[in-house]
């Protein structure tokens, strides 16, 4: 049980990569908060895990709400050893220039102001704790793009590298801070990354650029998030782990 006794926060967490990371962690023994803007999801999702898991609702870039989260993990548990950033948002792939301002807004807010936020609530609760981690999900989008998500693509970019800042600072206080970077993957935010529809021609074009040949899945992020969460992992702070088939080689 490699999160035996241990409390966990998830946001996004009512689908995809986040509801397999919250599945994941209960399985190997932690508390976890379910946290997602769609409250329905997270708490069908708290339901399957049982009572070591609870739904919130929560729109990670808004600091009452962010807030709350936090204050659940805290009463609910009776805090947290780790938050992961899961929660994400994508323009549609498409000529730079047609992003509409909106769509701009929400990249940078779901993605990166999601952080800042995360970090003002979290980071007094874990200093109180003695330590603990941060996990991002960032993507290789931030480490070797594909055109058509430029604007996307920056966001993660800035996600990477507030990560590693994150961990240079926070590291005295035994707090790591690490990335994720997963490869495009199965999860409902596909046919946007993609910008086409998701039959097998167009899937063919995706996979053509990753070396092993496959999407990530859901279970490859929440092995990895597993890891970096763990003891395992006690001296691994500031790095970007691709999650992605040999995709940024």
């Amino acid at each position: 049980m490699r999160m035996k006794d241990r409390i966990a926060v998830v946001t996004g967490a009512a689908s995809g990569f986040g509801a397999e990371i919250a599945r994941v962690f209960a399985r190997e023994g932690a508390k976890v908060v379910v946290a997602d803007l769609n409250e329905e999801g997270a708490k069908a999702v708290a339901a399957e895990i049982g009572d070591s898991a609870i739904g919130v609702r929560a729109d990670v870039a808004n600091r009452t709400d962010v807030k709350a989260m936090i204050d659940t993990a805290v009463e609910r548990f009776g805090g947290f050893d780790t938050i992961v950033n899961n929660a994400g948002f994508t323009h549609v792939n498409q000529p730079m220039m047609d992003v509409t301002e909106e769509d701009f807004d929400r990249c940078y807010s779901v993605n990166v102001k999601s952080i800042y936020l995360a970090a003002l609530e979290a980071v007094p609760h874990l200093r109180k704790r003695g330590g603990g981690n941060i996990i991002n999900i960032a993507s290789t989008a931030g480490v070797r793009p594909r055109p058509g998500l430029t604007w996307y693509n920056g966001s993660k970019g800035a996600a990477i590298v507030t990560s590693k800042s994150m961990a240079v600072e926070l590291g005295p206080e035994n707090i790591r801070v690490n990335a994720i970077c997963p490869v495009i993957g199965e999860t409902g935010m596909l046919e946007r990354f993609m910008g086409v529809p998701d039959t097998p021609e167009n899937r063919k074009k995706f996979l053509a650029t990753i070396p092993l040949g496959r999407m990530s899945r859901p279970a490859d992020v929440a092995n990895a998030a597993l890891y970096l969460a763990s003891d395992e992992a006690e001296f691994i702070s500031g790095v970007a782990l691709e999650v992605d088939g040999a995709r940024c080689v």
